[in-house]
């Protein structure tokens, strides 16, 4: 899930604590997921645990016919695919879930911890001494809310905090994962059928999640056959989204570090059931999706310790590449990697008008309103998410 400014207010009421001994911040998660009914798993990536969950196709006596990783969005975790893990197994797929660095059960080391910053931070290797890119991409054509187009001057890609929480360092986490956890399982269940294998493997992700697939792909085109993207996210306290930039933008990060030093008692009151339940309502359309579980299993790792630093470090983060920045990069294997975006037309934080120019990318194959849902239409309705998924899982299969 995205953020609105609303959303900053209520969630960026954390304080950022010093961890000074650069406590990697680990939490054992439940044996079993409460939301998925399966076992929570371990993948250890560059010294720190990530959870990880996988639904094997229901049918084991047939070979997996492909394999999906689904990447979650801001301040959720892989719970938040309870119902599309369960749809893509029951249609013959193999699915994975897991937690970026910072969500979830998966580690959350300081964002200051120099040792943590070495192993994992991707702008590090990106932008750094000896890196190959600049931090600036410059006369960047980017959608506005009425479904215009505008040209930014420059497009800041580095984070302000020059944190390890930020989209290079969760695209190659992506990548690892599926390098060193999911091809080689693919091969292996796939050794039964004779035709000719493609072990590539579809991405499919909700809101910010779709930023990290991207890059994920633009980094590794040879990994991936296909994106499909949950309602995407256009990030508004990014620098080139918020309007006039020199004025707000000051204000902005003004409000950031005074909730940053004072914010964790506020936190603390409004982190409770109830609370949580009424800041859902927003971005969910349809409220009955919103049930005890869904709250519990996001809730309870935003308690754990170290989150609350990483949540108001993600939102300090206004900067970083943009959705059709990415996808219009001559880079981006548009013939080899289809992209189907989906939106709920009641979606308060993505403008539909935007979301609907994207389709005019060479890289994005179809764009596919969907009625009377917000902006997780995956949780909310997922009798209209599923068969549109598997749709595109046979499409790519067919085709790859």
């Amino acid at each position: 899930m995205r953020s609105s400014i609303g959303f900053l207010i209520i969630f960026s009421c954390f304080s950022a604590v010093a961890n000074a001994y650069c406590s990697p911040n680990v939490v054992t998660p439940p044996e079993i997921s409460r939301a998925t009914k399966l076992p929570n798993k371990i993948y250890q990536w560059r010294d720190h645990p990530v959870r990880y969950q996988v639904a094997y196709p229901t049918d084991s006596s047939v070979p997996s016919k492909g394999s999906a990783v689904l990447v979650h969005g801001l301040f959720v975790n892989s719970d938040h695919w309870r119902y599309s893990l369960k749809g893509l197994a029951e249609a013959g797929y193999t699915a994975y879930a897991l937690d970026l660095l910072g969500s979830g059960y998966s580690a959350k080391p300081s964002p200051s911890c120099p040792k943590s910053r070495e192993l994992v931070c991707g702008e590090l290797r990106r932008f750094g001494d000896g890196g190959k890119e600049e931090g600036i991409k410059r006369n960047v054509i980017l959608g506005t809310m009425n479904g215009g187009s505008r040209v930014v001057a420059e497009v800041d890609l580095k984070h302000p905090c020059h944190s390890p929480y930020n989209f290079y360092t969760w695209s190659e986490q992506v990548a690892d994962f599926t390098r060193d956890i999911v091809m080689p399982q693919q091969k292996i269940m796939m050794q039964q059928d004779n035709k000719k294998q493609d072990y590539r493997v579809t991405l499919v992700a909700n809101s910010i999640g779709s930023i990290t697939s991207f890059q994920s792909v633009l980094d590794h085109p040879d990994y991936f056959n296909g994106v499909f993207v949950v309602n995407p996210n256009f990030r508004e306290l990014h620098s080139s989204e918020v309007p006039l930039p020199k004025l707000t933008m000051p204000v902005v990060r003004s409000i950031q570090s005074l909730l940053r030093s004072r914010g964790k008692g506020l936190f603390d009151f409004l982190a409770k059931p109830n609370t949580v339940k009424k800041i859902l309502s927003e971005p969910y359309y349809v409220r009955e999706a919103i049930d005890d579980e869904l709250v519990d299993v996001l809730l309870t790792p935003l308690l754990t310790p170290g989150a609350s630093e990483v949540v108001f470090d993600t939102l300090s983060y206004s900067a970083g590449p943009l959705p059709e920045q990415q996808l219009r990069e001559e880079s981006f294997p548009k013939d080899k990697v289809p992209v189907w975006i989906l939106y709920g037309d009641k979606d308060p934080w993505t403008p539909a008008a935007r979301v609907e120019k994207m389709g005019e990318l060479e890289s994005v194959e179809r764009v596919i309103r969907l009625a009377n849902v917000g902006h997780c239409p995956h949780d909310e309705a997922p009798q209209m998410v599923n068969p549109l998924l598997i749709e595109f899982m046979e499409r790519v299969r067919r085709h790859g």
